[in-house]
């Protein structure tokens, strides 16, 4: 299945004194990625706290850098859903500027009750939204 793709323009404030895009700011890329994914299928997160009362927090992030990126870089930011678990989702992304591989990660993100902060199952219809995008390992 082909990744989602999410694409951003890189501004002066993504930067740091060396011109290039600062690396903490290849996270938020990814996260606004992940966050349009998920409204791709059908979910978006203020709906899904205020409606369901869940959330998704990040449990993990490996991330590696590959290529510095510049002012004015058009990045495609592609989301792969690798594994579905009772009460996360682990992706794997992508950071490109053409073709050149720019930073990759492979990012854990757990539901948890809004409330509590307690771990919750992945509401059924989300499970049902990505069952097609990867194997469920329940």
């Amino acid at each position: 299945m082909k990744p989602f793709s999410w694409t951003i323009r890189v501004y002066y404030e993504d930067t740091d004194t060396c011109g290039i895009v600062y690396y903490a700011n290849y996270l938020k890329f990814f996260e606004r990625a992940r966050t349009e994914w998920l409204r791709s299928v059908g979910f978006e997160q203020q709906k899904m706290a205020d409606e369901l009362g869940l959330r998704f927090v990040i449990a993990r992030v490996e991330c590696d850098f590959k290529h510095p990126s510049k002012l004015d870089d058009v990045i495609e930011v592609d989301v792969r859903v690798a594994r579905v678990g009772s009460a996360s989702i682990v992706f794997e992304q992508t950071a490109k500027r053409n073709a050149q591989l720019l930073a990759t990660a492979r990012v854990r993100a757990g539901c948890i009750e809004s409330k509590s902060f307690a771990p919750a199952p992945l509401p059924p219809s989300l499970r049902a939204a990505v069952e097609h995008l990867t194997p469920l390992d329940a």
